[in-house]
């Protein structure tokens, strides 16, 4: 890519270091910003570069926030597109290595619909989401699956139960991908347009939804109710009613829809 103009910091992929920036001059504040965003010095390379370890979602977002930064104060940032694409997801030796695909982000797609003004182009958007090889909906059933048996791989109780926990979530969004994939079908034979003295969609009301309860609230209450190390069990007497044994909710059925 040729450019007519010099930017003043240039984020790029180096084959073997990672994330790379490359920087105009010697200006203080560039320095400044990019080791803010954890880039460190190489006088060798004469680049700036992020840790090796860096999780590649951590370095994309990494180069977008001190993009945003440089050019919040009018500095130009150019960027190469190779930066977002996700390394190889590691398989079982002897299965070929699957690559991942770049896909579009669903607040992308979300922003498309409001755009839109017929029921075909909705179940077009709708299948990028359903889609069974790089879809949304299939990724997030495999990261489940994937963090299900990084649980698993523990060999603790604990480590089994939430696992059986995350195998059952993720049996619900495969369900969820089917009646996806039914509403899609049925968008894609509705002949219907939106009128044009149709409200924007952004002023449509969005339906309230239940309040579900944060991971973080569920992880206390739990952490509530265990014993405590520290504390030692009564030796005599009934238990109090509120440490009383409580009957314990059956394990969640874990069977797969596909």
């Amino acid at each position: 890519m040729n450019l007519q103009l010099e930017p003043d910091v240039a984020f790029g992929v180096h084959p073997d270091l990672g994330v790379a920036a490359a920087v105009a001059d010697d200006r203080p504040f560039l320095d400044e910003v990019l080791r803010k965003h954890h880039f460190r010095y190489s006088s060798y390379l004469d680049v700036y570069l992020l840790p090796g370890d860096t999780p590649h979602n951590t370095a994309v977002r990494t180069v977008a926030r001190a993009s945003r930064e440089f050019q919040d104060v009018g500095l130009s940032v150019a960027a190469d597109p190779r930066i977002v694409l996700p390394p190889p997801i590691p398989t079982p030796n002897g299965v070929p290595v699957r690559q991942a695909l770049p896909g579009q982000s669903l607040t992308a797609l979300t922003g498309e619909l409001h755009g839109l003004h017929r029921s075909a182009d909705v179940a077009d958007v709708l299948e990028q989401i359903v889609d069974e090889h790089h879809g949304a909906v299939g990724d997030l059933e495999e990261f489940i699956d994937t963090a299900a048996a990084w649980c698993e791989r523990l060999g603790t109780p604990d480590g089994r139960e939430l696992g059986l926990h995350l195998r059952t979530i993720a049996h619900h969004v495969a369900f969820l991908g089917d009646q996806l994939v039914a509403a899609q079908l049925d968008l894609a034979e509705m002949p219907d347009v939106t009128p044009d003295n149709a409200p924007p969609l952004a002023e449509v009301p969005l339906p309230a939804r239940h309040e579900v309860p944060s991971v973080t609230h569920t992880a206390r209450s739990r952490a509530a109710l265990a014993a405590s190390p520290n504390r030692p069990a009564p030796t005599t007497g009934p238990a109090p009613p509120d440490e009383a044994v409580r009957p314990q909710a059956p394990a969640p059925n874990a069977r797969r829809s596909r």
